[in-house]
């Protein structure tokens, strides 16, 4: 799966395979997020504010695993 590197105070790269949202932060962690439909991926992908969008409408709401 191909990480897309983004312009975040938060967040230093996306992925997304079949419904798996992959969240790389500044601080280090990979993160998957499960069961995440495309629209939510495709709004994250172009929010204005990438941390912000991920805060309101992806953070406690989808399954997450640490990865990295």
């Amino acid at each position: 799966m191909k990480m897309v590197p983004v312009v975040s105070s938060n967040i230093s790269a996306i992925g997304y395979e079949n419904g798996t949202l992959h969240i790389r932060f500044h601080s280090g962690g990979l993160y998957a997020y499960h069961k995440v439909p495309a629209n939510v991926y495709q709004a994250l992908m172009n929010a204005a504010s990438h941390g912000s969008y991920f805060v309101a409408h992806i953070k406690g709401r989808y399954g997450d695993t640490k990865i990295g």
